[in-house]
């Protein structure tokens, strides 16, 4: 079983920077894809940045040039850096990677962190 643990949310006002990490754990084997998804009160959840196993990212056009996202395959740990931050980005954030063993792929989620973003 693989297990993802974030951290790093909390309250910020407007224009302020936030960093999130997540840190997988557990029977790991091989990481493809990772990613970072938000879900906001009464919508669904959406993509907000993913990034390959090789580097390549891609971003939400609502968090292009705001949120950078990166990955240390050796600790197995995602981050988003989230600056210039608006009201609208407050919203539940999830990790989730593309797991892969002997050719099986799973999708393993974390559980979720608060980011509150105040105008």
């Amino acid at each position: 079983q693989v297990h993802l643990a974030e951290s790093g949310g909390g309250l910020v006002q407007a224009g302020g920077s936030l960093r999130l990490s997540c840190a997988a754990s557990g029977a790991i084997y091989s990481i493809d894809a990772m990613g970072w998804y938000r879900q906001a009160p009464g919508k669904q959840r959406e993509l907000v940045a993913a990034i390959a196993s090789g580097g390549s990212t891609n971003y939400a056009d609502s968090v292009k040039g705001r949120f950078t996202i990166s990955r240390d395959n050796a600790k197995n740990a995602l981050y988003l850096q989230m600056n210039s931050l608006k009201p609208e980005d407050t919203a539940v954030y999830y990790c989730n990677i593309d797991h892969r063993r002997w050719g099986t792929h799973a999708s393993y989620w974390g559980q979720g962190t608060q980011v509150t973003v105040s105008s």
